[in-house]
C-alpha cells in the first residue's frame, strides 16, 4: 500500500502586529494583517480539502492550535518552541508515516499543482525545496525514507537571502535534493500592490 501524503500549512494565527512585520513597516499593520488573513484563508480553502494529500495546520502561538481554527476542518497542531528550523522540523516529524511537505502561509501564488509537483519530485529524491525569490524557501519536504535526513542545523540565517543555501548545506552528505517551483513572497509595498491587483477582488467575495 502506498504511504499517505501529508501537507503541513505552517502559519501564525492572524493578529495585528504579529504577522508580516517587514511588510507592515511599509503599508501599515492593518493592511499587512488583511493580506495575511486573505492569503491564509485562500491556501486553507484551496489546499486543505485536496484529496491527493492529508492536510494539517501547524499554528503559532500554541494556544491558537485548536480544531476548527480559521475554518480549517482538519488536524490543527501547535508549532511549539524554538527557532524556525526547530518548529518546522517538529511539524514535519509529527506527521504520520509517509512523504510530508510543509509550506508557508504567506505566498499567494501557491496552487495545488505546485504542491503536487513537489510530492512527485520526492519519488526520486530524499528532500525537496521550493525556492522563494528572496533566497529563502516557501516549501520544504521529505520522502518517507528521506524524513530522517531532513535536518535544520543551527546557524541558518533565517529571513535572509542565505536561508535556502544554509539549509541545504546542513543536510547530510549524500542527501538527494529536488528543487520545486520558485515563487515570490510579498514583503514590500510594490509586491503588495501586485497582490491587490490579482487577488484582492476574489479575497473579498
Amino acid at each position: 500500500m502506498t504511504a499517505r501524503r501529508h501537507l503541513v500549512i505552517f502559519a501564525k494565527a492572524p493578529a495585528i502586529g504579529r504577522v508580516k512585520r517587514r511588510l507592515a513597516a511599509e503599508i501599515g499593520e492593518v493592511e499587512a494583517l488583511r493580506f495575511y488573513r486573505a492569503t491564509l484563508a485562500r491556501l486553507v480553502g484551496r489546499l486543505g480539502r485536496d484529496r491527493r494529500w492529508s492536510a494539517r495546520l501547524a499554528l503559532s502561538p500554541d494556544r491558537a492550535a485548536r480544531d476548527g481554527a480559521l475554518g480549517f476542518g482538519g488536524t490543527v497542531v501547535p508549532q511549539g518552541g524554538g527557532d524556525l528550523g526547530a518548529r518546522m522540523g517538529r511539524a514535519i516529524a509529527g506527521c504520520p508515516p509517509g512523504p510530508a511537505v510543509l509550506i508557508g502561509a504567506d505566498i499567494p501564488d501557491v496552487a495545488p499543482a505546485h504542491v503536487a509537483r513537489a510530492f512527485a519530485a520526492l519519488r526520486g529524491h530524499d528532500v525537496v525545496f521550493g525556492p522563494a525569490t528572496d533566497g529563502g524557501f516557501w516549501l520544504v519536504g521529505a520522502s518517507a525514507a528521506g524524513r530522517r535526513r531532513l535536518a535544520f542545523a543551527e546557524g541558518i540565517r533565517w529571513s535572509s537571502a542565505h536561508a535556502l543555501a544554509d539549509t541545504r548545506a546542513g543536510l547530510p552528505t549524500g542527501t538527494g535534493v529536488a528543487v520545486a517551483d520558485t515563487l515570490a513572497d510579498v514583503d514590500d509595498a510594490a509586491a503588495h500592490a501586485r497582490w491587490r491587483a490579482l487577488y484582492k477582488p476574489r479575497a473579498q467575495t
